[in-house]
């Protein structure tokens, strides 16, 4: 069962976002974005998730920031991040190194399509590399 970390400041989408991913059969990590990017960091260093999904704005910084910690971290710069936002970003989104962008309000389906989807183009590039 894939993890799947969610950085999202606002708690009312993050309770919904557990639970519908915990329906679809993932494993759920969450942050409460209190912290610094370091501590952000950290978190995900040690929960260690096959996915992250965060929005581009979040409470004292922008997922840009956390999402180029990501990149420049050894243990953390494979594991694909999908970005989400209210705004159309989606070329910024990948210009900045994100995997994928899913444009706020989506469907329920849609995000998770995009997950899974996101994850088997992640294990594909797995596989090809270690044969």
């Amino acid at each position: 069962m894939p993890k799947v970390m969610l950085i999202e400041d606002d708690a009312t989408m993050l309770s919904l976002l557990q639970t519908l991913l915990e329906l679809e059969g993932f494993q759920v990590a969450k942050t409460d974005n209190k912290g610094s990017l370091d501590d952000l960091m950290n978190v995900l260093r040690q929960e260690k998730p096959q996915l992250v999904l965060m929005d581009v704005y979040l409470r004292g910084f922008n997922g840009f920031d956390l999402l180029r910690q990501i990149r420049q971290d050894e243990r953390l710069k494979s594991t694909p991040v999908l970005m989400s936002s209210g705004m159309e970003l989606a070329i910024e989104c990948q210009q900045a190194g994100a995997d994928g962008f899913i444009l706020k309000p989506y469907m329920p389906e849609e995000l998770v399509g995009k997950i899974r989807k996101t994850l088997e183009q992640q294990d594909h590039v797995s596989r090809a590399g270690e044969s």
